[in-house]
């Protein structure tokens, strides 16, 4: 079964989610970039390394988790 991690903050919903081999990272329907693992999207996540999302919200400020397991693991 196929699974996305998801993390909720006051700025919405992050998630990383599975994609043709790929990691996706979304949030707000703005993928900010693909990756070989969930581990290097979330790095790239929390350190502000992604495409920035439409709304100009920083990654790095808004309180994600850079644990993995931290994350709620959705079905798909």
């Amino acid at each position: 079964m196929a699974f996305a991690y998801v993390h909720r903050t006051k700025f919405g919903t992050f998630a990383i989610t599975p994609y043709e081999g790929r990691w996706l990272v979304i949030y707000r329907n703005d993928s900010l970039g693909s990756y070989h693992s969930p581990e290097a999207a979330l790095d790239d996540l929390v350190g502000g390394h992604t495409f920035t999302p439409s709304n100009g919200v920083d990654t790095s400020r808004v309180g994600l988790s850079d644990d993995l397991g931290e994350w709620e693991r959705q079905p798909i």
